[in-house]
This record gives structure tokens, C-alpha cells and sequence, in this order.
């Protein structure tokens, strides 16, 4: 089969998952049961959101009379910012992310296009704009169906390199991907988005087997293109220098993301969807 034939076929097969991947997420999203995203906070907007005492500097007008006379003391009536943020997601569609360790359990693909999605629900139900690299972010729930084609996309590549096209000045990001590829470009991005005011996630995206590196005996490792390709005798050799490097490039991630004010985090497919999805979401928020 060639090239392009295996990369059309992915896409079919991909696009016709696509209902059942919007059922799911929806159902993944559901599940938090979270209230709106970045709103909890004093800003400008229209609705209530809470007393406080009134502090040295307050203007005479922000004083609310009426709360403040059932009391000694006065008190400001503050409402809730609801100005909406624009998120631009990454979802790595190279071939290094169709791997699955088991034939039972899924693609790292799979599960990372099902967090983008699940995410995607819950920011543009707290009325953000959401949009996929190369997009425009858009509110509404009709953008799920832009974000739904656009996860159908296929790269031909081993290993992905991010996205920045669409990012928003000032907005946030999410980059999904294995990032087992050369560094060099992410740090790139991350630079172009911290330049542009930009923070968000890196959600790392592995498999357990990936995680474990349960081989032993002969081995045949090869990239998923067929690119790269390594046969040892005794893999169970090389598994404390795997596991070594691969702890180093979650140390370089980490350090990476912090250094431009992004947040990082490891998920593998044998964990829950819905714990990821929580932490992906607090962490848009500047928590962990």
C-alpha cells in the first residue's frame, strides 16, 4: 500500500468513527459536571457575583447603600468577568500516534482526540471561542462540527510537529500529542506562543507499554512508517536506559512548559479519559 493510499484510509476509517467519538466526548464532558470555565472571578460583566468589604481607594459609587446599611461596615457589590477567552488546540494526527501496545485497547489517537473534543464541549458550553490549529476560534455549539472535520485530518509524518497557526494573542492553548519527535520544534512554538501572550497544556499522550517497556528476548522495534527500525536480541537489556531517557524527556517537557508559563502533564491510555480531562481544564484556569 502506498503512502498516500495508507493516509486516505486512516482519514476514511477516522471520519466515520466521528459520531460515535462526539457521543462519547459529550458523555466524557458530562460526567465533570463542571461550572463555567474562567468566570469566577471579579470583572467586568453583568452578573452578581458577590460582597466584599470595601477597602481604602474604592470609589463612593461601587459602594452598594442597601447591603451596606443592614451592617457596620460597607460593602462593594462585585460582579463576575465573563470576558471569553479563545482556546486553539493541537491534536497530533502523526503516524506515531496510531501505536497501541494491545490490540484491545486504543490508539493514543484515539484518546487524545477524545480529550480535545470532551475539552472542547465544556469551554464552548462556559461560552468560549474554541478552534483547532489553522482554525478560527468560534463559540457556539455549531463549531463542533468544524472541530469534528478538522480532527480528521491524518499526517503522513512518523512524529508530529505543533501547530501555532490560529493562535489568538493573549489567548491559551492545548497541545495533545505522544511528543516522542525531536524537541526542537515544540520548544519553537512555545517560544512563538509566549511572544504572542499565549499559555496553555501540554498533555502528553502515551501508551502503557510505552510507560513500561514490558519486552524481553528478541525484539523488533520500528516506527510506525517503517523509518526507523531497531532488532535486539535481548530487549529486556535495554530497559532501565529506556525508561532513563524517557524520564529525562518528561523532565525536559516539564521544564519546557515552565519556563513559558504553560502547564504540563502525563497521561497514558490505561488511565481514566475523565481524570485527564479535569486536569486539562483546571489547569486553562492556572491551576493543577
Amino acid at each position: 500500500m502506498s503512502l498516500g493510499t495508507d493516509l486516505r484510509a486512516r482519514a476514511e476509517t477516522l471520519g466515520q468513527s466521528l459520531p460515535a467519538l462526539l457521543a462519547e466526548a459529550e458523555h466524557l464532558a458530562a460526567t465533570l459536571m463542571l461550572g463555567e470555565h474562567g468566570r469566577r472571578r471579579a470583572g467586568q460583566g453583568d452578573e452578581f457575583w458577590q460582597y466584599r468589604p470595601a477597602h481604602q481607594g474604592d470609589a463612593a459609587r461601587a459602594i452598594d447603600w442597601r447591603r451596606s446599611a443592614r451592617s457596620d461596615a460597607h460593602f462593594v457589590r462585585e460582579r463576575e468577568w465573563q470576558a471569553a477567552q479563545s482556546v486553539t488546540l493541537w491534536v497530533d494526527g502523526a503516524s506515531s500516534m496510531a501505536f497501541s501496545g494491545d490490540k484491545d485497547r486504543a490508539p493514543k489517537l484515539d484518546r487524545a482526540r477524545l480529550l480535545a473534543l470532551a475539552l472542547s464541549v465544556l469551554l464552548l458550553r462556559s461560552g468560549e471561542r474554541v478552534g483547532l490549529s489553522g482554525m478560527v476560534p468560534k463559540p457556539g455549539r455549531a463549531q463542533i462540527m468544524d472541530l469534528l472535520a478538522g480532527l480528521s485530518v491524518a499526517d503522513a509524518e512518523d512524529y508530529g510537529v505543533p501547530d501555532v497557526n490560529g493562535m489568538v494573542s493573549h489567548g491559551r492553548a492545548v497541545f495533545l500529542s505522544d511528543f516522542l519527535g525531536n524537541l526542537d520544534p515544540l520548544e519553537t512554538a512555545l517560544t512563538h506562543a509566549a511572544d504572542r501572550g499565549v499559555r496553555g497544556v501540554l498533555l502528553q499522550v502515551l501508551d502503557p507499554a510505552e510507560e513500561d517497556f514490558p519486552y524481553l528476548g528478541r525484539t523488533v522495534f520500528e516506527s510506525m512508517q517503517g523509518s526507523l527500525r531497531h532488532e535486539t536480541q535481548s530487549a529486556g537489556d535495554l530497559r532501565t536506559r529506556y525508561l532513563d531517557r524517557l524520564a529525562e524527556r518528561k523532565s525536559r517537557l516539564a521544564t519546557l512548559a515552565s519556563a513559558m508559563g504553560w502547564h504540563y502533564h502525563c497521561h497514558h491510555t490505561g488511565q481514566s479519559a475523565q481524570t485527564a480531562l479535569l486536569w486539562a481544564y483546571n489547569a486553562l484556569e492556572g491551576g493543577r
